[in-house]
């Protein structure tokens, strides 16, 4: 009799946890979802003025000295970005307040000067911050901030991209390679569908998803297309993970004042804003995405993304990197795709979804951000070709704090940190 009643006190503790995290979820949905939604509207306020008033990338040097002294003043200027919500999660390392409001402010600069940058990592700094200091106000222990800290990642992504199942499983999976959090699954699911949600109201992602044209039926032919082209993009995402690492390093041997590196880097983007005549790799590039999944071709595009986005974060700039990864993976595929017989438009979002895999090493991610951009029609050639490109581009990444738990080859424990 003991042993049941034991097991029924067991069982109300677990309800008890459920309904404490469906709470805390719920707030951090609602916290972070809003300040996620007006970062999304100071990012639009600042593309649409660079439109507006073109000029105003000339400022770009400016803006970089400005970034570099704001988090001087904060004291935050060895701040690392996302890789210190990876730590936060895998680590319990406090995350300091601060970085929200300083990422919200740094990356509407950069886009607003012409940097070449995303949204969504900084999304995850400005969720992951919000939440780590709500979990040390209401006395949560390590464990439970950790899982904290993926809500607010996963929420603030769901607002800002209006993917919630891709942001609730990307907070789980990106920190560790081979490992989900799947205590998270919960916590993450309610906070990042309560900050879309939230977003929709306030008028954001009211419509949502690119359209993509004709997807191919799973054949013999269509799979061995899906692996040639998931084999490209191992091999492209390899390239953007190596320009953004390296590029920091160059500017670092040759300027190693961070406030000339900074003031370089901006005029570094003017220049190449000159010569290429418009402004289509400034930002986030979202538009030029849509215009190239519409059947626009731009050959060099891949490239020259990649080049603005390592002048501009290597310089010092703020902002993601996700959104060029998406951007590089868009034009790449719109080019090679149809060499490969695959569709323009089904072959700009296959590889949209494969680059990013193999950039941020998230298969399961990647196949939930291809199923809510683009639809369920030839899904399995959307994991096939994410599969490939994660298995062989090996154990690089974007963020230097991601460790690769598990082989990617061999069912064995490797324990590294991503290249």
């Amino acid at each position: 009799m003991k042993l049941g009643w034991e097991r029924w006190l067991a069982h109300i503790r677990e309800v008890g946890i459920f309904l404490k995290w469906l709470l805390y979820a719920c707030g951090i949905g609602l916290l972070a979802g809003a300040v996620a939604a007006a970062f999304h509207f100071g990012i639009d306020w600042a593309t649409e003025l660079r439109g507006e008033y073109p000029w105003v990338v000339w400022l770009a040097p400016i803006g970089g000295v400005a970034i570099v002294l704001l988090y001087r003043v904060c004291h935050m200027e060895k701040d690392q970005g996302t890789n210190l919500v990876l730590v936060a999660v895998r680590e319990a390392e406090p995350l300091k307040l601060r970085t929200a409001p300083l990422i919200f402010l740094s990356t509407i600069l950069t886009h607003l000067v012409g940097g070449s940058a995303g949204r969504e990592g900084a999304a995850l700094q400005l969720g992951g911050s919000l939440a780590a200091w709500v979990g040390r106000n209401i006395g949560l222990d390590d464990k439970d901030r950790r899982v904290m800290v993926m809500c607010g990642m996963a929420a603030a992504f769901s607002a800002l991209f209006g993917t919630p199942l891709t942001a609730a499983v990307f907070a789980m999976e990106v920190v560790s390679v081979g490992v989900m959090y799947y205590a998270a699954l919960v916590p993450c699911a309610v906070a990042s569908s309560v900050a879309f949600l939230l977003a929709r109201f306030l008028g954001l992602h009211q419509t949502l998803g690119y359209p993509v044209g004709e997807a191919l039926a799973l054949t013999p032919l269509t799979m061995l297309q899906a692996v040639g082209l998931g084999l490209l993009c191992a091999l492209m995402s390899i390239l953007f993970c190596k320009s953004m690492h390296y590029a920091p390093k160059l500017y670092t041997r040759v300027l190693p004042n961070p406030l000339a590196r900074a003031a370089v880097g901006g005029v570094l983007v003017l220049l190449l804003t000159l010569l290429v005549g418009e402004q289509t790799y400034n930002g986030a590039g979202d538009a030029v995405i849509r215009a190239m999944l519409a059947g626009e071709t731009i050959p060099e595009a891949f490239l020259l993304k990649i080049l603005f986005t390592a002048v501009t974060l290597g310089a010092g700039f703020r902002g993601g990197e996700i959104v060029p990864v998406l951007f590089t993976g868009a034009a790449f595929g719109t080019t090679v795709g149809p060499l490969l017989g695959i569709p323009h438009g089904f072959g700009g979002a296959m590889a949209m979804a494969a680059v990013f895999c193999g950039a941020t090493n998230c298969p399961m991610t990647a196949l939930l951000l291809s199923l809510e951009l683009f639809g369920g029609e030839g899904l399995p050639l959307y994991a096939l070709c994410c599969g490939v490109s994660y298995m062989l581009s090996g154990y690089y990444g974007l963020y230097s704090e991601q460790k690769i738990v598990y082989s990617k080859f061999k069912t064995e424990w490797i324990d590294k940190k991503a290249q």
